[in-house]
């Protein structure tokens, strides 16, 4: 008998619905459903209480089930939220580049010239203030 098979017969067996159940395990009815439905898996701290709640062993919950199969759809799983985070990632990347990413990039490109352009004459005019102090240094506006 499959994993999800096996838990929709206890949870009918008690009675329970997809909701109680959930109430019990403090997990949402949706992931219930997912369990029975083969598209998800409980992790170990889950199939402890799952144990706990039907009143049996690990080994009697698990027993019977094709892990291979269960290793397979968690890997899928595993693939599908990378995925789904990669995109949402490169949404959020897109989005703000378009609402202004490349216009604050460019004004802090436009700044920084002008940061640049300030600091060299201001250099220039405290050298040309140090030559009036000092002309006969060659120093600061020497001929080269």
């Amino acid at each position: 008998m499959k994993f999800n098979e096996k838990i929709l017969k206890l949870r009918k067996e008690k009675g329970l619905s997809q909701e109680e159940m959930g109430m019990e395990l403090q997990v949402s009815r949706q992931t219930i459903s997912k369990w029975e439905a083969g598209q998800s898996y409980p992790d170990f701290t889950r199939l402890v209480m799952l144990s706990d709640f039907f009143d049996m062993t690990l080994d009697e919950l698990v027993k019977d089930i094709d892990v291979q199969e269960v290793r397979e759809n968690s890997l899928i799983n595993e693939k599908i939220d990378a995925i789904y985070r990669v995109s949402q990632d490169a949404d959020s990347v897109y989005r703000k580049f378009r609402s202004g990413g490349a216009a604050s990039f460019l004004k802090g490109i436009k700044w920084f010239f002008i940061g640049s352009l300030l600091f060299v004459c201001l250099v220039m005019a405290v050298s040309f203030i140090l030559h009036l102090i000092y002309p006969q240094s060659g120093m600061f506006w020497g001929s080269y």
